[in-house]
């Protein structure tokens, strides 16, 4: 057996450190890769936090309409109905610079989540009509609250909040119990409407535009429908003549504010 001296050690480091730097002989860590941590599942994404309703103490509980004082408006609509409908009022709302309320079915949520983020990205007010749309003045209490938390549980899993407003579905008004309820539900107050455009009737879009113009003034809360070709028709001449009165159709929000 041959022992190396230490001279003879000396001579093969110096080799081996010679033939790294002229690449004759790669370094021992070459060709070797660290162990890559095992990938990670992407986190469960959550929606943005939308506008949460507000109280307005110097207003009551019912809201008919806003200030008188301020040449402000809001148009505000019964979320249902075809998507292409309601995809359409709001682009013709934004091409005149106006923004509108819009008070949503559960239901409809649920075949057209989507329209959800269509709304407030488009800077629009959106609020709880029930979950089906049924006459929750006559229900008894368990399905009032069931019509009023269902259709808060999808906005707020669509949009991180229960939205900024409630409308009872089939009234223009909400009994006691529903106003309660809807209170219990974190929707301090409960929004109605001062002039009734009556578009869901179908009575013609010069109709619809007559009604809305013959009533609306400072303040005023306008009902209106998604579902309806007549409203399509009208939204046009409404906002053009408002702009000519100088009313701005704003968010009920904002209305208030």
């Amino acid at each position: 057996m041959v022992q190396v001296t230490t001279p003879d050690r000396r001579t093969a480091i110096r080799t081996a450190a010679a033939l790294v730097a002229t690449g004759t002989l790669a370094p021992l860590t070459a060709g070797c890769t660290p162990p890559t941590a095992a990938a990670k599942p992407p986190p469960t994404p959550t929606p943005p936090q939308a506008p949460t309703p507000r109280h307005y103490p110097a207003h009551p509980t019912h809201l008919t309409h806003g200030p008188r004082t301020h040449p402000r408006v809001a148009l505000t609509f019964h979320g249902a109905g075809n998507p292409t409908t309601a995809h359409t009022l709001l682009t013709e709302a934004e091409r005149h610079g106006a923004h509108v309320t819009v008070l949503a079915v559960g239901t409809w949520l649920d075949a057209h989540p989507d329209l959800a983020r269509r709304i407030l990205d488009g800077g629009h007010d959106l609020g709880n009509h029930t979950l089906n749309h049924r006459d929750i003045n006559a229900m008894p209490e368990a399905e009032a609250t069931a019509e009023i938390t269902g259709c808060a549980t999808r906005l707020t899993r669509l949009t991180g909040s229960i939205g900024t407003w409630f409308r009872p579905s089939r009234a223009a008004r909400a009994s006691p119990l529903v106003t309660r309820l809807a209170q219990d539900a974190g929707y301090p107050h409960v929004l109605s409407y001062d002039v009734d455009s009556l578009d869901f009737t179908s009575p013609g879009a010069p109709a619809v535009t007559r009604k809305i113009l013959g009533e609306i003034r400072n303040g005023s809360v306008v009902s209106l429908h998604f579902g309806y070709p007549d409203t399509v028709t009208a939204l046009p001449a409404v906002l053009e003549e408002l702009d000519r009165r100088g009313l701005r159709a704003v968010t009920t929000t904002e209305l208030l504010s």
